[in-house]
């Protein structure tokens, strides 16, 4: 480790608040204009939807972004003051030091670094816990989406800590090793085994995690799975198998996606979306899940994901190596004892505040692979269909249709419901032979 510079850590300490007062004061001007630009146009449909969509299905729409929007004003204000707290007001040095002083240290090197990580996780994870009661029970509750019981919302918990603690432990405690054992190029040891994980879990996912949380059956409606499976064949793609997922246990949302890598895709479509929609609306939101393997689209974003995990792992291992970077974030430095965990825990309290002003660029790349996705769906399927289909969605999942222009650019990674639908005017076509309903 290079020697100590009060110089570059108070400079660091500065760089790290202002960012932190940039981001908090960017968020809540973005969000205070959602807010008021929504309010403002809650009182009448916009004049392209006025023929579909009702008077009070956009008011509770708006209602209900409105809500979400000023619970998220709280809930970033809160979270900067956590972060303040973990970070220069000494939450994360107090932590590491009275973890350092304990009877863990006499186990080594790991064991006490992993003993920090898992109370920041789980003293993180209690803190959060007011607003995601809140969130589910009280907003979702009063909007009509929340399906769920305190019990089955408690049980979700201890079987997400559960495998938080069986699948994530390893690959942390891998990663430890890798940084205190492998050298001075330990980070790209630590990127290829993260990378691994991450594929694996992939693979592992469908499977063994999602059917912990839901209960998934094959798709017995025979019409329907005709369907999918004669515009699967056309679109040249092959899943391990077409399955209908309980959602409607948890929430009165609509979805279907694939999951799963390599051999092990398969369709999950939410039951709440085959209720809501006809089969040859459930037809073209298949084909535009298509639509982005046609594109190579998760091929892209796992490629991106690779190279921006490499250059982070990089940037982790220099910034490990420097005093400053804890000095300027209020933690002292283990004299005699590794700092890989808290080097690591720094890392990622740190990048999401820098990374957030890069945001729009990648919410940019994701509507434009979405514009992708409906031109390809409309080629396979009826483009009236996808349309149709996207308004219903819109609306049973209470989605604005008068965002705010400058929200919609930083966070949006999905058109909003009137870019989308404009332009997918033009693509609209007569339904072929085979999909005629």
């Amino acid at each position: 480790m290079t020697a100590p510079s009060l110089d570059y850590s108070f400079v660091f300490t500065l760089v790290f608040a202002a960012a932190l007062v940039l981001g908090l004061l960017t968020r809540f001007y973005l969000a205070s204009r959602q807010i008021r630009h929504v309010a403002q146009h809650s009182s009448h449909v916009p004049d392209a939807f006025i023929s579909t969509i009702s008077l009070s299905s956009h008011q509770k729409a708006a209602d209900y972004t409105i809500t979400k929007a000023r619970f998220g004003l709280l809930e970033m204000a809160f979270g900067a003051a956590v972060l303040l707290c973990w970070t220069l007001l000494g939450g994360i040095d107090a932590l590491n030091q009275a973890i350092s002083h304990s009877a863990l240290a006499s186990y080594g090197s790991l064991v006490p670094q992993l003993a920090l990580l898992a109370a920041f996780a789980v003293i993180g994870g209690v803190l959060d816990l007011p607003f995601t009661l809140y969130s589910t029970f009280r907003i979702e509750e009063r909007f009509g989406f929340n399906k769920m019981t305190f019990k089955l919302w408690f049980a979700d918990l201890l079987k997400g800590a559960l495998v938080g603690v069986v699948i994530g432990l390893p690959i942390v405690a891998l990663i430890l090793w890798l940084m205190g054992s492998a050298g001075r190029l330990w980070w790209l040891w630590a990127w290829a085994t993260w990378m691994a994980f991450n594929l694996l879990i992939l693979v592992l996912y469908p499977t063994v995690i999602a059917p912990l949380f839901n209960k998934f059956k094959p798709l017995d409606d025979e019409n329907l799975k005709s369907r999918v499976t004669a515009l699967m064949q056309r679109c040249g793609f092959a899943a391990k198998g077409l399955y209908v997922m309980d959602g409607s246990k948890r929430s009165a949302h609509a979805n279907a996606y694939f999951t799963g890598f390599g051999a092990a895709k398969r369709v999950v479509f939410y039951d709440t979306l085959l209720k809501q929609l006809s089969p040859r609306e459930v037809d073209a939101v298949l084909a535009h899940e298509l639509g982005h393997f046609k594109h190579k689209h998760i091929i892209k974003r796992i490629a991106g994901m690779f190279a921006m995990s490499l250059v982070g792992f990089a940037l982790l291992g220099w910034l490990s190596s420097q005093v400053w970077f804890y000095l300027g974030l209020g933690v002292r430095p283990n004299i005699t004892g590794a700092n890989d965990a808290l080097a690591l825990l720094l890392f990622m309290l740190v990048v999401p505040l820098f990374s957030f002003f890069v945001s729009p660029l990648f919410a940019q790349f994701s509507r434009k692979h979405e514009f992708e996705a409906d031109a390809y769906a409309a080629s396979q399927t009826d483009g009236a269909d996808l349309s149709s289909a996207l308004l219903k969605l819109y609306q049973d999942n209470a989605s604005t249709l008068t965002p705010d222009p400058v929200f919609v650019k930083f966070y949006y990674s999905h058109p909003p419901a009137s870019e989308r639908l404009a332009r997918m005017l033009p693509l609209r076509t007569e339904p072929s032979p085979e999909n005629a309903a």
